[in-house]
């Protein structure tokens, strides 16, 4: 299939709803999907770095292309995180995607944290920070209707010293966040947290309710710093046995996807196999599309993306 014709399919899809079905362009479902769609912000990092798009018009992106959810990535608002007044700024922040969410009938989701200290590194001063760094987040969270904030766990390579400051700080900063009914959750998102194993053994010695974790279909490399690289990599977990691990304690599922072939199929994903895992697991909330602009333009991927969710959703 030329690559004309395939975006021009890719495009025709929009969700929508009829009396007994749901309808995506040649996907039929009895009822609906088993998941609903949100969008992960990052999927348009380069848009709005670039600044071809203000971060504020996310949700109007999303609504234009059906999704019902939204997935903030707090590193994109520039006017937060270079604010020398965060408290201040933060409100404007929550109070303009309010708004918007309002206005389009949406659903804030969660917000991804980055470059806010690191939660497992082995000086104790600094993880402290980190974690008071972290409590605006959840507090914005909570104002937005967040269920959850997504932090990382990068810090030492030592296994087991690993275990024990990212324990201890995912139990400080869950302890915060029952307060604010907001859920501390953690990403497959390289070096140890890439590997299901130990991440649910830092899930068991946390034990909260409000602790888990979000899978991402491709962030398994656990020998590159986020989990993924275009090059390849030394030491990678088994994706669909780090999903299916994962989604005991999940709280979101992040669909990542990089290079389609003509077909529509993620080439290194297997979209069917991944999602008969989320759906066994008994999983029916948000799914995010994060798209890593490799093969197509970032909208062009976020709607090849989302297609394909829905192919494997209606052949499940």
């Amino acid at each position: 299939m030329k690559r004309k014709n395939f975006l021009s399919i890719l495009g025709m899809a929009s969700l929508g709803t009829s009396i007994g079905a749901f309808a995506s362009d040649k996907y039929i479902f009895k009822d609906s999907p088993f998941f609903k769609l949100s969008l992960a912000q990052w999927s348009l990092h380069n848009a709005i770095r670039g600044g071809k798009m203000s971060p504020y018009d996310f949700g109007k992106f999303a609504k234009k292309h059906g999704f019902e959810g939204l997935e903030y990535v707090n590193t994109l608002y520039k006017d937060v995180m270079e604010s020398k007044e965060k408290s201040k700024t933060i409100k404007s922040f929550i109070k303009k995607n309010n708004q918007i969410v309002n206005n389009l009938d949406l659903k804030n989701v969660l917000i991804m944290i980055d470059d806010e200290g690191d939660l497992s590194t082995l000086n104790e001063k600094r993880r402290l920070k980190a974690i008071e760094n972290h409590k605006i987040w959840v507090e914005a969270a909570s104002e937005m209707g967040c269920h959850s904030i997504r932090v990382n766990l990068h810090g030492t390579t030592d296994a087991e010293k690993w275990k024990a400051t990212s324990s201890e700080s995912l139990s400080k900063l869950s302890d915060y966040a029952s307060d604010y009914n907001v859920n501390i959750i953690v990403e497959n998102h390289g070096g140890l947290s890439s590997d299901a194993d130990l991440l649910m053994e830092v899930m068991s010695l946390v034990n909260k309710k409000n602790c888990g974790t979000l899978p991402d279909f491709g962030n398994f490399c656990i020998s590159r710093k986020w989990g993924y690289g275009d090059d390849g990599c030394e030491n990678e977990f088994d994706k669909y046995e780090g999903v299916k691990k994962l989604m005991a304690k999940a709280f979101a599922v992040s669909a990542k996807s990089h290079v389609f072939d003509e077909n529509g199929d993620e080439k290194e994903i297997d979209y069917k196999k991944m999602l008969s895992i989320v759906k066994e697991a008994g999983y029916n909330g948000y799914i995010g599309v994060e798209y890593e602009k490799i093969s197509l333009s970032e909208e062009d991927g976020i709607i090849a993306t989302k297609n394909l969710l829905l192919k494997a959703a209606s052949e499940i």
